[in-house]
């Protein structure tokens, strides 16, 4: 073995640790903040401040105030409140009637389900084949759960 190797990867890795830069704080005059390791210019209405090495800095980008909401035109067409409370009332009897429908076909799902799970086939000696055959109506019972998951949610949002 050379001898100069393990000397080569000493000195490697000593000067890879001693690798280090500033970081400089910047604000410009609309008040937002940049962080920055090259130098930067004087002047172009920005100040500049060296942070210590102590100073933790992080990346996490700053949270955008959300845009004042625009106020509707004059002419944009309105709904007087017994006409929205009467379109209310519509999504929700809506609404239920299609979550007293997904309960059923859940409790359907869940049967077909059962039934299949209690039936052993002759060619399903193999466990996999088992759990492949079942898996639909796994998945169906799932698919019905998320529905009126969704619909539980949405009914909750209305007024």
């Amino acid at each position: 073995m050379n001898p100069l190797k393990p000397a080569f990867f000493l000195c490697a890795g000593l000067l890879a640790g001693t690798a280090q830069a500033d970081i400089f704080k910047c604000t410009d005059d609309a008040g937002h903040v940049t962080y920055t390791n090259e130098k930067p210019a004087a002047g172009k209405g920005r100040s500049c401040t060296m942070m210590t090495r102590e100073q933790p800095v992080t990346t996490i980008s700053p949270q955008r105030r959300a845009s004042p909401a625009t106020p509707s035109p004059s002419s944009f067409p309105r709904v007087d409140t017994d006409t929205q409370k009467a379109r209310d009332n519509d999504r929700r009897r809506i609404l239920e009637t299609e979550l007293d429908a997904e309960r059923k076909l859940l409790e359907e799902a869940r049967k077909a389900l059962a039934e299949q799970e209690a039936v052993r086939e002759g060619g399903e000696r193999n466990y996999q084949k088992f759990l492949d055959r079942i898996q639909p109506f796994k998945d169906k019972v799932a698919l019905h759960e998320r529905n009126i998951e969704a619909l539980n949610k949405e009914i909750g949002r209305l007024r």
